[in-house]
């Protein structure tokens, strides 16, 4: 079982299996939320232990899409954590569990800020990596 939270507790779930994916989206929409670190899982493999009600969604004006999700207390951010679709990722920050995990994959590259190095071989987007 894979636990997670947000920072102050309000909010805990655990992840029936490992995410599908993990990745780092430089994009300054996922730096601001605090969420560049994705983990995707599927629907079926989140289990809900406390604090749903606790989350608060943020809608994106348009030309977004994006429902982003943190804790109304502490401010976490949660990813897309209430999305309805099969699979979506989730702010890897919120994982607590000591997990063996590998970034595979960096996006939107391109707004990667000057000051940040990327540190490892996972491929290079410069937007969303082909599925």
């Amino acid at each position: 079982m894979i636990e997670g939270s947000c920072c102050c507790g309000a909010i805990k779930f655990e992840l029936l299996s490992p995410p599908s994916m993990i990745g780092t989206c430089h994009c300054s929409r996922c730096r601001k939320l605090g969420a560049s670190t994705i983990a995707f899982i599927k629907q079926g493999d989140l289990r809900w232990v406390q604090g749903r009600d606790q989350v608060q969604t943020f809608e994106p004006a348009s030309p977004y899409i994006y429902t982003r999700c943190f804790c109304k207390l502490c401010g976490s951010s949660l990813g897309e954590i209430l999305s309805s679709e099969d699979s979506f990722p989730i702010a890897a920050n919120t994982i607590d569990s000591d997990v063996n995990w590998k970034t595979q994959f960096h996006e939107f590259v391109g707004e990667k800020p000057s000051w940040y190095e990327i540190c490892d071989d996972a491929p290079q987007n410069i937007g969303h990596p082909p599925v």
